[in-house]
């Protein structure tokens, strides 16, 4: 029996790849527990804070430049020749590396000026560090999507256990010379992702490439790749900064408002959530990536992968959210517990959307994918705004419930307009 289920699931490749692709969140997510564990013993709350402040900064930086090559990958590297594959992942490595480069120095000098506690990023060091590490974040999701592209999951699984490892070892190492505080963390998050991104860029990712003559002039390369950038900006960058961008910029609102101690209490809760809310993003590109293979495959199936997995994950938080929190520290588990219990419910809502998301995009639906998106981003965002300031980081987890209900409410009845039968008019004339 255990033989048959195994070869079943080697056969339907969108249980398999989703399957990877969580097993990666997973992986990062023990390890990430074990790396924040130490860190959260070592380090006071408030350099935890200003680090993850600076890795949050980072996440938005890079959502907002990478241009949506990630997406364009999974929709166009299926069935492209090696010339073609080529020129597609070098421009779109190199235009987001670029462009996420930028985005970060003009980040670091305007951020400060909005809000001082990021004034931080003024001070020495602040720019450099904000630009590695919205590049080791841009790296990271561009090679995540190119295994997905190929359906290749177990690539994607290997390199990111390598880093989560990477960045335990780098902590351990750089805590024994003597580097204390914000510093310590930073460079154990950036520099093992940082490296391990090159190295596959240098050496793995040709494994990928079709057989057949590469060469082509970079140049030439980037002029055939420019318009298709342009497309990718205005459909799938669009809907990636709507649908990913309030993940990104609550720990930012958060140090905003509440300062690097609150942000540290807010992000430990959130990478705790976090488990449940990869969940559905990955069944959902591996859905995306199985209909840019010409594979015909049902929301249901999808919906059915996502319930196995983050079934038992749901019930254990909401039971023990606290005393997993406090693993951390007890002020962890007493500033984030009634957080962490928020995030989880909101963990139903945010699966309906992402998948609603991705079986749009496939259809080419890309308004309707904004505009479901933008609901959520704008409620989430527009309510922690108002929220933080008198109900500190526990605002915050309301916001994300709330515009997460808002936008599957949406999509529940968009699904049921579109359901619902065309009446037709009886002709002229007629009698009852």
């Amino acid at each position: 029996m255990l033989i048959g289920a195994v070869r079943r699931l080697s056969a339907d490749s969108l249980a398999r790849n989703s399957l990877l692709i969580m097993a990666t969140t997973v992986g990062n997510g023990g390890l990430g527990y074990l790396y924040w564990m130490v860190a959260a013993r070592t380090v006071p709350p408030e350099r935890i804070g200003l680090a993850t402040a600076v890795i949050s900064a980072a996440t938005a930086v890079s959502m907002l430049a990478n241009l949506g090559a990630g997406h364009m990958f999974i929709q166009r590297l299926p069935g492209a020749d090696a010339a073609g594959w080529t020129r597609i992942v070098v421009c779109g490595l190199a235009l987001s590396s670029a462009a996420t480069a930028v985005t970060a120095t003009v980040a670091a000098y305007a951020v400060p000026v909005f809000s001082g506690n990021f004034a931080f990023l003024s001070g020495p060091g602040g720019t450099p560090a904000l630009i590695a590490a919205a590049l080791a974040v841009t790296l990271t999701t561009l090679l995540d999507n190119l295994w997905v592209a190929h359906r290749s999951g177990h690539g994607m699984l290997i390199r990111n256990l390598t880093v989560a490892i990477g960045k335990i070892l780098t902590l351990a190492a750089v805590l024994a010379l003597g580097l204390q505080g914000a510093v310590a963390i930073l460079l154990s998050y950036v520099l093992p992702t940082l490296l391990i991104s090159l190295f596959t860029v240098a050496v793995a990712v040709r494994r990928l490439r079709p057989p057949g003559p590469v060469r082509t002039s970079l140049a030439a390369g980037l002029r055939s790749e420019l318009p298709h950038l342009r497309d990718a900006l205005t459909g799938h960058h669009l809907i990636n900064l709507t649908q990913a961008g309030p993940a990104a910029l609550l720990p930012v609102l958060v140090t905003a408002h509440l300062g690097s101690e609150s942000n540290a209490h807010f992000y430990l809760a959130w990478m705790t959530a976090s488990m449940l809310f990869m969940v559905s993003p990955a069944v959902a590109s591996a859905l995306y990536a199985e209909r840019a293979n010409a594979v015909t495959v049902p929301v249901s199936r999808a919906a059915v992968v996502v319930a196995a997995v983050v079934g038992l994950p749901t019930a254990v938080l909401l039971v023990a959210g606290d005393q997993i929190l406090g693993l951390f520290s007890a002020d962890y588990a007493a500033e984030g517990g009634l957080l962490l219990r928020i995030l989880v419910l909101a963990a139903l809502p945010d699966a309906v959307v992402n998948l609603a998301v991705a079986h749009w995009r496939s259809a080419g639906e890309f308004r309707r994918c904004r505009r479901l998106n933008l609901v959520r981003a704008v409620t989430c965002l527009s309510l922690a705004w108002l929220l933080l300031p008198g109900s500190g980081v526990t605002g915050a987890g309301i916001a994300w419930l709330t515009g997460q209900i808002a936008a599957a409410v949406l999509v529940v009845a968009t699904t049921a307009r579109r359901a619902r039968p065309v009446l037709r008019e009886a002709p002229t004339g007629s009698h009852r």
